[in-house]
């Protein structure tokens, strides 16, 4: 979304909530994008639910554009997205979408027919390859039958296979099967309904990702995904995802370091006004502190001349001349203006119960569920005022450890001891304890009328404006929530009652980044300890003072430090690992050939065998003839004769294309590591 003129110059005399951004900028950053927008909004204007979306708001995006999009919970971020998809109509102003141009949309929670696979959800994305695919099945088939019209259907399959190869070729179902195994979902026949929450959003995820549109919006992609999934779905939109085609991705995201590492651009929604800021999430913080601070001293600007010209008013002097009027005039409009509106953020804070000698520990716990190995031998002791962060893949058995902490289940061996004076605070992932029925009121008070929180005592509707709810919202019920106003429901419920161990499971669902930080603050200046599950790594790198990893077969291990700190030593010891293998593996070898006196010095000061010499003279020609039967397999794929036989023949080629492309990656690795050993 380039911006022709800056947010604090817009801002700056209070004119009506617009920020205008056009095409034909000339910034570094978008001076690249030089087709026209995708989309274009003018004067846009939506109110959902009594609140203003959109003010008056104009923007455009452009090709290429990698667009983060922040703000509070309920400010209007997804109805933004239905907007722009086209789902939700403008109230006034206009929508634009470039002639040709599809535009695909992940909601928050997706929707399938009943009984659809998982094949059926990802292909139907691809729809001019979906069709031209029918085309050709149905070809093929009116040629097994046979009949007058033969050429009338060879026309139509070759028609048929041309289009697919326009719409990437016959491998895009090799690409959904790759990108489904990426997102963790490995069965393509499975019906849908049989799916997780998780796994559906990942199918849908999936699906937008492979039909490539000119616009794709992601509506909080990374709820459910763990974070080795995270961070290949934020290496892939960065570096891969449009690199061979310019399609504009719209992002709205509280992943901080999702936002910061793949957006371009960071625009802000709030009180009806889009403001746009030039790169990632750092960058947006500190544009923001900026704007808000030239705002703060526009506005005591005002107020300091208001008073002056108030005190010149009152002393009511008798001459109206021309100037005298023009500086009444001048302060009557100071007067209207509006002052800018201060952003509320949640007021997050529990007591600490004290701690006794114990407060929790785990000792020789090995889990077992449903014949499967979870956790073999894990022992841990809590520190009071450590934060743990707790980390691995989906279905690893974090929420399992959760549950045998909270007394839930019980261990296949070993002991969990709680200790007499432990007083845990519990946040489940689901917040499956909000009642749908229940109003926020019953759901946070029951029969209480008054809350004490330390020393202060306050009503219930007090309370709950701490957490952004307005004593309208009292009476409202839970299930017409929205999923960051149901989060704050959960942590409304369990900060209402001392304690001294934190056990969250994925506090940061939902959650938007004003509220998370003050999430944050919450828990750091809390003092007590935490057990937290998360896939927000800028939330553990901030809290985290150890982090406990699922390694997968059972191992689970304790790091001291953040995330990032962890992260760092785990790949020091894989690398560590990887070079002792390498180290024993040529070290085994050596002893096979001519006897050395010291195998480590000789692994070291590695050099070429005869042999090898020789193999890596005849790589070069060996790669070169590997990449020649590649093409010409590709070649014989675009062959409409290759498909006579109900398109037997052409997935015979398709096997010996795979072997081929793996034969010439085999021999190129080879080639590396041998140039490496003689360099």
């Amino acid at each position: 979304m380039p911006a022709s003129e800056s947010t604090s110059s817009t801002r700056e005399f209070r004119l009506p909530l617009v920020i205008l951004i056009r095409a034909g900028v000339t910034n570094a950053v978008t001076a690249t994008f030089d087709t026209m927008p995708v989309v274009t909004v003018v004067g846009a204007s939506k109110t959902f639910d009594h609140r203003v979306v959109l003010d008056d708001v104009s923007f455009s995006i452009h090709p290429g554009e990698r667009i983060g999009v922040v703000g509070a919970n309920g400010c209007g971020k997804s109805t933004l997205a239905g907007i722009l998809a086209g789902r939700i109509s403008l109230d006034g102003g206009t929508l634009a979408v470039r002639r040709g141009a599809d535009i695909d949309w992940l909601m928050q929670e997706p929707r399938f027919a009943a009984g659809e696979t998982v094949r059926d959800v990802v292909l139907s994305g691809l729809r001019a390859w979906n069709e031209a695919k029918t085309r050709y099945d149905r070809a093929v088939a009116a040629l097994g039958r046979g009949g007058d019209d033969t050429q009338r259907w060879i026309d139509e399959q070759t028609a048929a296979v041309e289009e697919v190869e326009r719409q990437g070729g016959w491998e895009r179902l090799h690409e959904a099967e790759n990108l489904l195994g990426r997102l963790g979902v490995d069965d393509i026949d499975a019906v849908i309904d049989t799916l997780s929450g998780g796994r559906r959003r990942a199918v849908a995820l999936a699906k937008v990702l492979l039909a490539r549109p000119a616009l794709v919006i992601l509506d909080e992609p990374t709820n459910h995904l763990d974070i080795a999934t995270i961070e290949w779905l934020e290496v892939f939109l960065r570096r891969d995802y449009g690199k061979d085609y310019e399609s504009a991705l719209v992002l709205i995201t509280h992943d901080r370091y999702l936002l910061d590492r793949v957006a371009t651009r960071t625009v802000e929604l709030a009180s009806g006004a889009l403001y746009s800021y030039d790169g990632g999430y750092e960058a947006y913080l500190t544009a923001k502190a900026e704007r808000e601070a030239h705002a703060e001293r526009t506005e005591a600007n005002r107020r300091n001349f208001l008073r002056q010209e108030l005190e010149w008013l009152r002393r009511s002097p008798k001459a109206r001349t021309t100037k005298q009027k023009a500086r009444i005039q001048r302060a009557e409009q100071a007067a209207a203006v509006v002052a800018p509106l201060r952003e509320r953020v949640a007021d997050l804070c529990l007591e600490a119960a004290r701690t006794g000698k114990t407060l929790l520990q785990i000792d020789d716990v090995t889990i077992d569920v449903g014949g499967r190995r979870l956790i073999t031998g894990l022992t841990l002791n809590l520190i009071p005022g450590e934060r743990v962060g707790i980390v691995g893949p989906n279905g690893c058995g974090k929420t399992t450890l959760l549950r045998n902490i909270l007394g839930a289940a019980t261990p296949t061996r070993g002991t969990v001891k709680r200790g007499q004076n432990t007083r845990i605070a519990y946040l489940d992932q689901m917040r499956d304890d909000l009642d749908p029925q229940e109003t926020i009121e019953e759901s946070v008070a029951g029969d209480r009328t008054l809350f004490q929180i330390g020393e202060r005592s306050m009503s219930v509707r007090t309370y709950l404006e701490r957490f952004l709810f307005e004593p309208a919202d009292a009476r409202r019920r839970i299930g017409t929530l929205s999923g960051g106003e149901r989060a704050r429901v959960a942590l409304a419920k369990i900060l209402s009652s001392e304690a001294n161990l934190l056990v969250f499971d994925e506090p940061t669902n939902d959650l938007d980044v004003a509220t998370l930080g003050a999430l944050e603050s919450m828990i750091l200046d809390f003092g007590g300890t935490a057990l937290i599950v998360s896939h927000d790594r800028w939330f553990l790198d901030r809290l985290a003072t150890s982090i406990l990893a699922f390694e997968g077969s059972g191992v689970v291990r304790h790091y001291h430090g953040n995330y990032s700190d962890y992260r760092e030593t785990a790949a020091r010891n894989e690398a560590a690992a990887v070079e002792l293998q390498r180290t024993e593996r040529m070290a085994t070898n050596a002893t096979t050939g001519k006897a050395t006196a010291d195998t480590r010095s000789s692994a070291r000061a590695r050099k070429l065998t005869y042999a090898e010499r020789h193999e890596l003279e005849g790589l070069l020609p060996a790669i070169e003839q590997a990449e020649t039967k590649v093409a010409a397999l590709e070649a014989r794929l675009s062959d409409p004769a290759v498909y006579a036989d109900r398109g037997e023949s052409a997935k015979e080629i398709l096997g010996d294309l795979a072997e081929a492309r793996a034969s010439v990656e085999r021999l190129i690795a080879r080639w590396e590591e041998l140039e490496a050993l003689r360099a």
